[in-house]
């Protein structure tokens, strides 16, 4: 019994460490691989009954148990394309099969990878070479993302980028810097308005503009009034009721606060917020906001004995501009740059976790999916909870370690030589056995 399990032991040695050659070489074969994940052998020894009384042993042997290591990350590497990515911490990109997509099926398989060279195909759909779909959220039009259920795909996409998409940006807030010139106040000015014009970009990046007018009161006789009425009036509105907004505006003279906006009366138009400074207009386009300072502040609508001068006008918006290039940002946001200098966001990249990466089932392209012992997916914002950044320009080095593993492959063939060198040993016993007889 003892001489025939130590044959058993021999042979299933053999397999095992078979079965360990096999992962080693699929490491070094894949150590140039972006994103392969090693592949690890352990050993477990079978242990059998034993009657100690007797003094006698019979080998149970091993078996060879082989597991991915999907939770070791890594190096990152720098390209030079930005749909390069890869992700630095926790968390996979959602993936799908550019095969099922192309094949239009409805129901589309759910995909995790920790890297991938992302390029757009005819239909400007993102996918690599070796066949995986990019998933995400759509932006809305104004460029958020609405709340989306986490622990489903159904609300995934595939991203997708015209090549040659054009977009503009609508004006929503200027800030308006003005100094008006307190001696126009006096009862002796001549009390000309001023005017002054302001372009912004209309909902269809046409170009539009705020016809503002400041009227100086000159009422008071006992000197400045410190008194502005003013006007503002749209290019985009029907010439004869274009008036979208009149207020009364009264400057401080005080020592402390000489100069800035003392009061504001809404004449008509839309409200004035005295703790942000806004007043909230309603142009052709929609709604717009108009900073103008707040009551004590030294930003805005300013008053005094200088010229009249514009010192700083700011908005939002820019006109219709050509797609120049495609990022995404560490936070998963996958942006559009266009020619005018817009940014627009036009998907969410969310992360996969689970809660046992290495129970994942590895399919072809270094790509994963969930299995029982892995767990179910959750889809994160890049940077939340358990998991990292997302890395443009990067791609994620393979784990093998080329030298740690040639040490495991010679490991390996002195182990097998010598599980066939009792294989060989046992043989020339149980022929002495058999001479027995003779």
């Amino acid at each position: 019994m003892s001489m025939s399990s130590a044959l058993n032991a021999g042979v299933v040695g053999l397999a095992a460490n078979s079965t360990r050659l096999a992962t080693i070489s699929d490491n070094i074969a894949n150590s140039g691989t972006y994103g392969y994940k090693r592949m690890e052998t352990e050993f477990d020894a079978f242990v059998l009954n034993q009657n100690r009384a007797t003094g006698l042993y019979s080998a149970g042997g091993v078996r060879a148990s082989t597991y991915r290591e999907i939770d070791e990350d890594g190096a990152m590497v720098p390209t030079s394309h930005p749909l390069d990515i890869a992700i630095s911490g926790r968390g996979m990109l959602p993936v799908t099969s550019a095969v099922d997509l192309d094949n239009g099926f409805g129901q589309l398989p759910m995909m995790m990878t920790r890297t991938g060279s992302f390029r757009t195909d005819a239909e400007g759909v993102l996918r690599t070479d070796s066949g995986l779909v990019l998933l995400g959220w759509p932006a809305q039009s104004y460029g958020t993302v609405p709340i989306m259920p986490r622990d489903t795909m159904g609300t995934l996409e595939p991203v997708r980028i015209s090549a040659n998409q054009t977009a503009g940006d609508p004006t929503t807030r200027i800030g308006l810097g003005v100094n008006l010139p307190a001696a126009e106040t006096r009862p002796t000015a001549s009390g000309d308005p001023l005017a002054l014009k302001v372009e912004y970009f209309g909902n269809l990046g046409t170009s539009e503009s705020l016809d503002i007018t400041f009227i100086p009161d000159t009422s008071d006789p006992m000197g400045m009034s410190n008194s502005w009425t003013v006007e503002i009036r749209d290019s985009a509105s029907d010439p004869m009721a274009n008036l979208v907004g009149s207020y009364r505006i009264d400057f401080d003279d005080s020592q402390t606060n000489g100069g800035s906006i003392a009061n504001v009366t809404v004449l008509s138009g839309g409200t004035y917020d005295d703790t942000t400074g806004l007043l909230e207009l309603n142009v052709a386009g929609g709604a717009m906001e108009i900073d103008i300072g707040t009551p004590g502040g030294v930003t805005g609508l300013r008053q005094l004995s200088d010229s009249f001068s514009p010192t700083n006008i700011s908005k939002n918006g820019s006109p219709v501009g050509n797609l120049t290039t495609v990022e995404v940002d560490q936070d998963g946001f996958l942006k559009a740059t266009y020619d005018t200098g817009f940014v627009k966001t036009l998907y969410q990249i969310p992360l996969a976790d689970v809660p046992n990466p290495n129970g994942l089932i590895s399919v072809n392209a270094q790509a994963f999916q969930i299995s029982p012992t892995s767990g179910n997916f959750f889809l994160w914002n890049a940077g939340d909870g358990p998991t990292g950044a997302v890395q443009g320009y990067a791609r994620e080095a393979s784990t093998t370690d080329v030298a740690e593993e040639l040490t495991h492959l010679i490991q390996t063939q002195r182990a097998y030589s010598s599980n066939a060198k009792i294989i060989q040993t046992v043989d020339e016993m149980l022929q002495e056995t058999t001479n027995i007889k003779r």
